[in-house]
């Protein structure tokens, strides 16, 4: 019997192989960043330049433009339609950009992030800048392009990229908000911590045991290393596919707070990606919903959960094995540790009270920097006066811990910064609804019982992947939309209650 929707089936069979070969680019990236010897860099871009243009020919067939015209008058049912509506929003994005201009935005990248790990360390502005140059123009051509085919600005139409529906001026407002009080919460958290007692732990903490320590935690947040692996990069992130899920995060041996706790954001990114729906494999529809939403995962780890009280309780005898016995890895102490409010200099190693700055800061630059605002060589004189103004800090002259402490912009990941205080946002109202619907939560967390929170998000969030819009999953899920109102009351109860 013939099919009732041929064309969607014809859609569908296309985007499984797009996932296949996704799938192959992705590993080779993990692999660049992981694990490649120096002298494979130039023909590994080359390679990636090459499948990348492989996609987005695949991406931009004109045959698909007819068949997304014909799938819609087909009888869909309500999944199908979802994954329609994200199959076009993908279509729309990919036929913007020439392949010519996808492959070059490869090339400089790929070139800007390999320079990027010797020039980071040396603090080597002078020889950065002449690669980020080139990505911040090819850059400026793909949102351009992708402002002209969607009606968005610019940077808009980057962000929406990463977190489609919206808009920088959504954004401005919640940061205008988050200007008003975040300083005089800062001030007001300093205080009230700089009046208690806190042990710092006395390394050395040996790279091995560091590693085995952080398997450890992650196997206790449920992590799948029959479908995905741990290892070491410059920065860490998350990679792979839901099938194979690969996390990096970095050592060193006078500090193992900051592999760990790095470890756990990236393990919410990997769960994540390790329980999206498996049936609808490789369909738009079993995607992430957004890059917000993915990271409200990773920071339910790090954040949420990671200064629970009763996850520092669970952690306690973990370090005591891993690194012997101190008073600092005591529950209490370890978790006034976890929770410490400490303007610094880095952005991932921030805690989650001034963290917010941090995005704030690079969002008004990369923003200005797409509208033509600021060049690159401005970079370095915006950092330090924004530094100065949100934190206190003075960044100036120190680029390794200033304008080239992230991969992002190396990257071209223009656009994606929002999403992490954004994602911080909606992890507060995820788990303000968890608690409402579970009265209970805190109490079996105290327990050690960490199954009531990954079953929540497992069925509210992980298994709905793309099936919703970002706003109608929040709506769903919490019975709003984004509201940082949660994220305000969940800082001031964790650190003035």
């Amino acid at each position: 019997m013939p099919s009732a929707t041929p064309h969607y089936d014809a859609l569908s069979h296309r985007y499984t192989r797009i996932h296949r070969f996704n799938h192959l680019q992705q590993i080779a990236y993990w692999d660049l960043a992981a694990n490649m010897p120096p002298k494979g860099h130039a023909a590994r871009a080359d390679a990636l330049a090459e499948i990348t243009g492989l996609l987005h020919q695949m991406r931009t067939d004109a045959a698909l433009g007819e068949q997304l015209a014909a799938a819609a008058a087909e009888p869909l049912d309500a999944l199908q339609a979802a994954n329609l509506r994200e199959i076009r929003r993908q279509w729309l994005t990919a036929t913007a950009l020439p392949q010519a201009l996808v492959e070059q935005r490869s090339r400089v990248t790929s070139a800007c992030e390999h320079a990027w790990r010797q020039q980071r360390p040396a603090n080597d502005w002078a020889g950065f800048l002449p690669n980020l140059e080139a990505v911040l123009a090819v850059t400026r051509e793909c949102a351009q392009r992708l402002s002209d085919a969607t009606g968005l600005a610019p940077y808009d139409a980057l962000m929406d990229q990463y977190e489609p529906g919206t808009t920088s001026a959504q954004v401005e407002s919640v940061f205008t908000d988050l200007r008003t009080w975040l300083p005089g919460l800062i001030q007001r958290v300093a205080d009230k911590q700089s009046r208690e007692a806190v042990l710092s732990p006395h390394g050395p903490f040996p790279v091995a045991a560091q590693r085995a320590l952080c398997e450890r935690v992650m196997g206790l947040l449920g992590f799948d290393f029959d479908a995905g692996r741990l290892d070491v990069s410059a920065h860490p992130f998350s990679g792979g596919v839901p099938e194979d899920v690969r996390l990096t995060t970095r050592f060193r041996e006078d500090d193992f707070l900051q592999s760990l706790m790095g470890t756990v954001h990236e393990t919410g990114h990997g769960r994540y990606e390790q329980n999206l729906p498996r049936a609808l494999l490789g369909q738009p529809v079993a995607e992430a919903r957004s890059m917000a939403i993915h990271e409200s995962q990773s920071l339910a780890f790090e954040m949420q959960l990671g200064g629970h009280a009763g996850f520092a309780a669970l952690l306690s005898p973990l370090l005591v094995e891993a690194f012997g016995d101190q008073a600092a890895f005591m529950p209490g102490n370890l978790h006034r540790l976890l929770t410490r409010v400490k303007p610094g200099l880095i952005r991932v190693d921030a805690d989650e009270v001034t963290y917010p700055a941090h995005v704030i800061l690079r969002f008004d630059i990369e923003r200005a920097l797409i509208a033509g605002e600021a060049e690159a060589a401005d970079i370095p004189a915006l950092w330090d006066a924004s530094m100065q103004e949100l934190l206190g800090i003075d960044t100036r002259g120190n680029f390794t811990d200033g304008p080239m402490q992230d991969v992002h912009w190396p990257e071209g990941m223009f656009g994606y910064f929002p999403c992490y205080t954004l994602g911080a946002m909606y992890a507060a109202q995820w788990f303000a609804a968890m608690r409402r619907q579970l009265p209970e939560l805190d109490a079996r967390l105290m327990a050690g019982d960490l199954a009531p929170v990954f079953g929540w998000l497992k069925e509210q969030i992980w298994q709905q992947g793309s099936r919703w819009t970002t706003e109608e999953l929040a709506r769903r899920v919490s019975g709003e939309p984004l509201n940082p109102a949660h994220f305000r009351a969940h800082l001031e109860a964790r650190y003035l209650g």
